[in-house]
């Protein structure tokens, strides 16, 4: 097995802005990722945990060391990025500064036993996958939630009182974004507990009975489509196309039957809050602004969905968008259904549906 890494380099006390140095690895005793770790310090000493209880981003992914390079290449190929557990932190190449995760534990101070502080240590990987740190540095963090539905279940006297200390945070559990796609097998049990306080908390609630738009009001009935076409009718050789979506995967099987350009966004699975929309909505449009502003900025002609609740939130909320990304951005949004039908060449039906667009694709 033959491996790219590229691993990133920086030093607080002398470096503005990080680096990626290159190694080329042919893997021979090496098992896990940490050995791969341990080989490439070999070569040119870096700072790191030689722990196998770490862990590291990978391929914007966070992952335990003890992970094997088997797992690794049958997951992530050949390719790999290493990365801190957050670059914002960086002191000295892997190494962070984790002040921020254990101060979050001040929070629930006064229930937490000698034992619930071991515990949190634990945890210290949901808190940094955590895609809302990136928008809100004051989350309450995932870890938080977590060593609160751990808390309760050892000690459900204290239910109530826990509760109500998360309910006032000011950046919340209201705030919490999947970390689905965000931490390599992820224990499905994880994203449960959480979604279990946001009932508990009313801060839940599902997408068929949110109202995602708020600057226009229009219905669709679109539906998602679930196979692949043959019947193409006109040819996109010479567009450049981006997606996003929860099927994201599916969406880009479709687009490479097309001839297309494929814009590849590192956004394209971030997960927009929806669950909490109706009491969060400034969330969603700061991740939705995030998503549009990249296929924008990498010269995407129009970008790509295939859930109409996604669509509503990226073409129906413009203005919501721009309060946000302090941008104007007039990338069109097209539903994957639409798409199929200019693929197959029901040139007249798509035009009746982009007539209801915020932004009207009618050009392509």
């Amino acid at each position: 097995m033959k491996l790219e890494v590229s691993l990133f380099r920086f030093d607080y006390k002398s470096d503005y802005i990080p680096f990626y140095k290159k190694y080329f690895i042919k893997v021979e005793n090496e098992k896990t990722l940490l050995d791969l770790l341990n080989t490439m310090n070999e070569e040119d000493e870096f700072f790191y945990d030689k722990n196998e209880d770490s862990q590291v981003v990978l391929n914007n992914v966070v992952i335990d060391c003890s992970t094997t390079l088997e797992e690794i290449y049958n997951n992530f190929s050949s390719e790999l990025t290493i990365e801190p557990l957050s670059k914002r932190r960086s002191m000295t190449d892997l190494i962070i500064n984790d002040d921020d995760f254990y101060e979050k534990l001040e929070i629930l101070d006064n229930f937490l036993d000698e034992e619930d502080k071991a515990y949190y240590k634990s945890l210290k990987k949901y808190y940094y996958a955590s895609n809302t740190l990136n928008f809100e540095k004051n989350y309450i963090g995932d870890s938080v939630l977590l060593i609160a539905d751990y808390i309760i279940d050892k000690k459900p006297q204290l239910k109530n009182d826990i509760l109500k200390v998360i309910k006032k945070h000011p950046v919340g559990i209201q705030y919490h974004t999947s970390l689905k796609n965000r931490v390599f097998n992820l224990d499905e049990n994880i994203e449960t507990k959480i979604l279990k306080l946001k009932e508990e908390l009313n801060f839940f609630k599902k997408e068929e009975e949110q109202n995602f738009k708020i600057n226009k009001t229009t219905n669709f009935s679109l539906e998602k489509v679930t196979s692949v076409t043959n019947n193409i009718k006109n040819s996109f050789c010479d567009f450049n196309i981006s997606y996003y979506g929860e099927n994201h995967h599916f969406i880009k099987s479709y687009l490479e039957k097309l001839n297309c350009k494929i814009v590849d966004l590192e956004s394209k699975q971030l997960d927009l809050n929806k669950s909490s929309f109706h009491v969060n909505n400034k969330l969603t449009f700061k991740i939705a602004g995030e998503v549009i502003q990249e296929a924008f900025d990498k010269g995407s002609d129009f970008l790509v969905v295939n859930d109409i609740n996604d669509f509503y939130i990226l073409d129906y909320n413009r203005k919501e968008l721009k309060k946000q990304i302090k941008r104007e951005i007039d990338l069109p949004i097209i539903h994957l259904q639409e798409l199929n039908l200019l693929v197959e060449g029901n040139v007249d039906e798509v035009s009746n549906y982009f007539k209801k667009h915020s932004i009207n694709p009618g050009l392509i």
